[in-house]
């Protein structure tokens, strides 16, 4: 007799239109009830209209009812919450006391990395009013929207992506909300959209440490913050006002990065520390986490950004800043549970 599992593992190969992810990675299986006269599932209609039920239930019955052993299939869809579906492993918060420091960047490289660790990742670009997030990724499409639930869209290599600027008719369109608008919208990021099972999902936070970001941490059960800076005399100050609100917040810092650390000449193999000396070791030491990473200023990642291919970027960055998180997550997260 067919196995629960065998069915599930099976079940990958169909995907959801819109997201290409599998009904199984989606979370989108309920229940798997096997009898001798046949298998019997549950799928729930969450973020799915009804072409998309109907192909996914042709290709599901496609699948299982050639499976030796099987003896047809009956699916049944029931409706169920996105948020009751959304099994996410850990939220990673990336935040800076003041803008301009690279927190988007730091969120897409932190995904990337993960990625490439074989992790499935998503990212929240809570920056309702200064999203980049899509523009990095290339991504222009917009989600698919069925019965207040929102699809994620998806990257080259795989990583979801819901933003603001993925529903506008314009990216250049100005949001000019107030602070209860803005958080109403962070929070729907949360609960309406269907992230299905994440390994991690990663927030890329607003600047400073107002409302939004403050939303952020009331809302959303964060594993651990990433606190970005820049080599500036401001640095202390900024580094100290993000320190100070995750304390207060009593989410645990999983470590600091410096962004726009130096300029690396090749030609005369040289660092130039164009915005002045570092304080990173400093930074780090100040806020009791390790320092992850300190990102040049790369020609080759500001022209990847632009044209939509971070994820194209390779670098020896990339790679120590996933081996940071994998090497730290498990520390702080096993305190967090406690």
């Amino acid at each position: 007799m067919l196995k629960e599992k065998q069915i599930r593992d099976e079940l990958k190969q169909v995907l959801v239109p819109g997201v290409k992810r599998s009904i199984t990675d989606m979370n989108l299986i309920r229940e798997v009830a096997i009898t001798e006269k046949t298998i019997n599932i549950s799928l729930a209609t969450t973020g799915l209209n009804e072409s998309a039920q109907n192909l996914i239930q042709t290709k599901s019955r496609d699948i299982i009812e050639k499976l030796p052993g099987s003896n047809g299939l009956q699916i049944t869809f029931i409706n169920a919450r996105a948020e009751e579906l959304n099994k996410i492993g850990h939220i990673i918060a990336v935040m800076s006391g003041k803008g301009g420091v690279g927190k988007s960047l730091v969120s897409g490289l932190t995904a990337i990395a993960l990625k490439r660790q074989g992790y499935e990742v998503g990212i929240m670009d809570a920056d309702i009013t200064g999203p980049s997030i899509p523009k990095m990724f290339g991504i222009v499409e917009r989600p698919n929207f069925t019965d207040n639930v929102l699809l994620p869209v998806l990257t080259s290599s795989g990583i979801e992506i819901m933003s603001i600027n993925l529903l506008l008719p314009d990216e250049e369109e100005a949001i000019i909300w107030r602070g209860p608008l803005i958080g109403n919208t962070i929070k729907q990021f949360g609960n309406d959209v269907l992230w299905g099972k994440l390994d991690y999902l990663i927030i890329d936070l607003p600047p400073g440490t107002a409302d939004a970001p403050l939303t952020v941490m009331q809302s959303f059960p964060i594993s651990g913050v990433i606190i970005v800076f820049t080599p500036q005399d401001l640095v202390e100050m900024i580094v100290k006002k993000a320190v100070n609100m995750a304390r207060k917040m009593n989410k645990p810092i999983l470590g600091l990065v410096e962004n726009m650390s130096y300029l690396y000449v090749p030609e005369i193999d040289k660092k130039i520390e164009i915005f002045g000396k570092s304080r990173a070791e400093e930074m780090a030491k100040f806020a009791g986490a390790p320092l992850m990473a300190q990102i040049p200023l790369d020609i080759e990642l500001v022209k990847l950004c632009d044209h939509g291919e971070i994820e194209r970027y390779n670098s020896e960055i990339v790679d120590r800043l996933g081996d940071s998180i994998i090497r730290i997550a498990p520390t702080i997260f096993k305190k967090e549970s406690r």
